[in-house]
């Protein structure tokens, strides 16, 4: 018996299109997130991994559609074939089954760590891209989530003394953007 042939597919933003990836490919199902591969938090990927069964074969266009961590991507190929499961990233040309040459694994080593360190030199272009435009007076950080109106009952009603976990909920805000309101008194 033969298992099914799986497919993840996986872009960082909702206008991104996975369309390229496992193009000509015959699954029997995919799994495709839009979410950043900084960690394994992605609902697809975990339905996908719990969908695997022993004699499967997971294609993904390429280790970095998996995960930009060395670490997770290690532990999801190891888990993956300690459990059964063919691993095939295509654009590398590269099959985990378990029994992986060295050359497999120093392959796994250092696209890995080439995906990780890409994400990090993202996330610094993204910074240096912010302060330039602070410094230009062109970045006015994120949209503001209450009206003043609201951020001043907020501020009363928190300074009467009600707690701030239940303000947050009924204003639908996060505890950290209660703080950062009740900061700018």
């Amino acid at each position: 018996m033969s298992g099914q042939n799986v497919g993840y597919l996986r872009v960082s933003t909702l206008v991104q299109n996975t369309a390229r990836q496992l193009e000509g490919i015959a699954l029997d199902i995919t799994f495709e997130d839009k979410a950043s591969g900084k960690d394994t938090s992605r609902p697809q990927l975990e339905a996908c991994l719990k969908h695997l069964r022993k004699g499967d074969t997971l294609h993904i266009h390429s280790l970095d559609r998996l995960g930009r961590n060395l670490d997770d991507l290690r532990k999801i190929i190891k888990e993956l074939t300690g459990r059964g499961v063919v691993v095939k990233a295509h654009k590398e040309s590269l099959t985990f089954t378990g029994d992986d040459s060295p050359m497999a694994n120093l392959l796994l080593s250092m696209l890995g760590a080439v995906a990780e360190f890409e994400r990090s030199l993202i996330l610094e272009r993204q910074r240096e891209g912010i302060a330039i435009a602070k410094a230009a007076g062109a970045y006015k950080g994120g949209k503001k989530k209450m009206t003043e109106e609201q951020a001043q009952e907020l501020r009363r009603r928190a300074a009467a003394g009600e707690k701030k976990a239940a303000l947050a909920r009924e204003f639908g805000i996060s505890r950290e953007t209660l703080y950062s309101y009740l900061s700018q008194q």
